[in-house]
């Protein structure tokens, strides 16, 4: 049966205090489009879902102790949201810092070909951008940083 939906095989989940504000806030500083936003009877947002490219996030406040945004980790992340960018991104990193983000390392190019730039939002979700600039072979890498790499589809 085919997912009307089309949701990819791997969704990541964050969860905001106010997740309402957030999904302004993703739609305005990273370019993030809102595709579905589920309310209870109080209108109270219970789940949502964002979209970037062929990505998807579901984005929705702490529903049980097991969750938390990093407001109440201390600032702490358990994860880093990874996203590609097709092109334009300085741009892109623009836009996020005007809109408030935190730049914690502005776009560089990286030893795998990418060039990316992180940002922390109003909550203190930390966010990778990547755009793929340059091929770079596995031992070219393997040159660059001294390690060994192990990776299947990686020449």
């Amino acid at each position: 049966m085919e997912d009307p939906f089309r949701r990819p095989a791997f969704t990541a989940s964050v969860f905001y205090e106010n997740p309402r504000a957030a999904l302004d806030w993703l739609e305005k500083a990273f370019g993030f489009e809102t595709v579905m936003r589920i309310t209870d009877a109080d209108g109270t947002l219970v789940h949502s879902e964002m979209r970037y490219s062929d990505g998807l996030l579901y984005v929705g406040a702490p529903w049980n102790q097991d969750f938390a945004a990093p407001g109440k980790t201390g600032g702490r992340n358990t994860t880093n949201l990874h996203v590609r960018v097709a092109d334009g991104i300085e741009a892109h990193c623009e836009t996020a810092r005007a809109a408030g983000a935190v730049i914690l390392q502005e776009p560089q190019e990286q030893f795998y070909g990418d060039r990316t730039y992180r940002a922390r939002d109003p909550e203190g979700h930390i966010w990778t951008f990547a755009q793929f600039v340059r091929q770079v072979g596995r031992e070219e890498a393997e040159k660059a940083t001294g390690l060994k790499i192990e990776a299947r589809d990686w020449q």
